[in-house]
């Protein structure tokens, strides 16, 4: 017998329903735009040669991993400036990475032109941040 909707039981609630989105996710615009560029790059290395998948595709994946958390941690953080700091080194170490695989024929020109822009967008913001928090300190 299924319980009713409005049940404790319901398996859908305001909350849980469509999770998956990352648009869902009511949290700082930059965090938004990171997470839908991790699922391109997790998708986009996927394709890398097995032979380069070890070095380029472990990398890239583990510092976009840790972007994610750093941004969580400097959402919470009330140092917000070192972690930002940080971020935005680790987002110079992905451009770098990518720029490899590209050069590397790992990466098509038109997928190294969308991570390059949407890398950009991410840096634009992250900076914005960081000037603010300069601000406030």
């Amino acid at each position: 017998m299924r319980p009713p909707q409005n049940s404790l039981f319901s398996s859908e609630t305001p909350e849980t329903k469509d999770l998956s989105s990352s648009t869902r996710f009511e949290d700082l615009p930059i965090f938004v735009k990171w997470m839908d560029f991790l699922k391109w790059l997790l998708h986009a290395t996927d394709k890398f040669p097995k032979k380069s998948r070890y070095v380029f595709v472990n990398r890239l994946n583990a510092i976009a991993l840790e972007i994610a958390e750093s941004l969580v941690d400097a959402r919470y953080s009330a140092k917000k400036g070192v972690i930002l700091n940080e971020i935005n080194l680790k987002l110079e170490k992905i451009r770098i990475l990518l720029r490899i695989s590209y050069e590397s024929r790992l990466l098509p020109h038109e997928a190294y032109k969308h991570a390059m822009y949407a890398l950009n967008e991410i840096g634009k913001m992250l900076g914005g941040w960081i000037r603010q928090q300069r601000v406030k300190s």
